[in-house]
């Protein structure tokens, strides 16, 4: 790293750019030598994800589309690390690839925004909620089977002027974004996880690096968050364990009180007609475990041929 800059990969979305800055600006301050001028650069990619908008997610390839150009750039050695939302990172990682760190996480609860309503439940029935998340639209049904909803892509900024122009009557967002973006005051409510649990790593940012660059995998650590990372362990372990993708309506957070960890996970159909619970606890050395052991009590609950259907 000391004969050029060390190499940032991000997508060119302000939310991306806003991410990719904090962590650049962490990285300096554990290591004075990249904070020089310089000494780390970022290289914008755009993905299939950015380019293609007018169609769900789950139709044109999955989560998988945030990452696989970053991922690509890397094997090509056109950049050192990438900067991901985990909660866009496939279950599994390509071969030779490794999320070297995961920062502190921030808020991972979903706001509310609407100029029809300060809260889901005070629209007016009939109302249009803007998502092409899965999981938000079968929690907003499962409370609200009275709402409608309408596809919404696009990054913070155009789903939020989508909204002011009444494509739709509300959307959710993940207020860890928003705060990002400094844009958390437009948010009339953040939802509390038990009206809508958080997709699997929302509010948390990771690093992937090659498997092989032993050096960068040691600096990195310095930013990297052991609390988070075993939460996120339990969680991505219980999606890991339903084959989980963007076709797949799945929420989960793990929590972490002193050396015990919580776990709170959801399945659904999609239309929000019915949804399997599963609670878990225990030792947070243990999260890998426990997260397999959440999995595979929603996926004995859903049933195999639903599970099938979902997939």
């Amino acid at each position: 790293m000391a004969s050029r800059p060390l190499r940032i990969g991000t997508r060119g979305s302000p939310m991306a750019l806003a991410q990719t800055g904090m962590v650049r600006d962490r990285i300096a301050a554990a290591h004075p030598d990249l904070a020089e001028p310089g000494a780390m650069e970022l290289v914008v990619i755009t993905t299939v994800a950015d380019k293609v908008l007018d169609r769900p997610l789950s139709e044109i390839g999955g989560k998988g589309l945030f990452t696989k150009e970053l991922e690509q750039a890397l094997f090509a050695d056109r950049i050192d690390l990438a900067v991901h939302s985990m909660k866009d990172v496939e279950t599994w990682l390509p071969d030779g690839l490794v999320i070297a760190a995961v920062l502190e996480r921030d808020d991972p609860r979903d706001a509310f925004l609407s100029p029809r309503a300060s809260r889901l439940i005070d629209l007016p029935p009939g109302s249009r909620v803007g998502t092409s998340s899965l999981r938000r639209g079968a929690q907003v049904l499962m409370r609200r089977p009275d709402l409608a909803i309408v596809p919404l892509r696009g990054n913070a900024n155009t789903r939020m002027r989508k909204l002011q122009d009444g494509e739709c009557d509300a959307t959710l967002l993940a207020i860890a974004g928003l705060e990002r973006l400094g844009l958390a005051h437009l948010a009339q409510d953040v939802m509390p996880v038990a009206d809508m649990l958080p997709a699997v790593a929302q509010g948390a940012l990771g690093i992937e690096c090659r498997a092989d660059d032993a050096d960068l995998i040691a600096r990195l650590q310095a930013v990297a968050c052991p609390r988070t990372t075993t939460a996120l362990m339990a969680e991505r372990s219980l999606l890991a364990e339903l084959d989980g993708s963007c076709r797949t309506p799945i929420a989960a957070l793990a929590q972490i009180d002193g050396d015990r960890l919580t776990l709170d996970g959801l399945l659904f159909k999609p239309d929000g007609s019915a949804h399997w619970a599963t609670h878990r606890s225990g030792l947070a050395a243990d999260a890998a475990a426990i997260g397999r052991d959440a999995g595979a009590h929603l996926k004995a609950q859903a049933g195999e041929t639903y599970r099938r259907e979902l997939q």
